[in-house]
């Protein structure tokens, strides 16, 4: 495998080393409601803005699936030590932690 599935209970830790969160879910997805801090490069719209993603950044989605396609993707075209949020938004939300609305992280 070319990138690391992570826990929730390890996201923190990694926000606080400086990881940069993407949700990959389309817009609408992201919009009714996202990880704090997280940015929004839906997994439809990733090629081409793949420069966008820096190396390090922990992949986020509803569940775990598309982010960890859109890790694999990403690590293919050469980015290193991508992280796949398992569980995704859903654990998040199942450990009963707040999420954030709207366009902004």
């Amino acid at each position: 495998m070319t990138y690391q599935d992570i826990f929730i209970n390890e996201l923190e830790q990694k926000k606080r080393e400086g990881a940069v969160l993407v949700d990959v879910r389309e817009r609408d997805e992201y919009v009714q409601g996202h990880i704090p801090g997280a940015v929004n490069v839906p997994l439809s719209e990733l090629q081409g803005r793949e420069d966008e993603i820096p190396d390090g950044a922990v992949l986020i989605c509803g569940s775990g699936n598309r982010s960890s396609q859109a890790a694999a993707y990403l690590a293919a075209q050469g980015k290193t030590g991508l992280m796949n949020l398992s569980g995704g938004t859903a654990a998040w939300l199942r450990e009963g932690r707040a999420v954030s609305q709207g366009e902004r992280p």
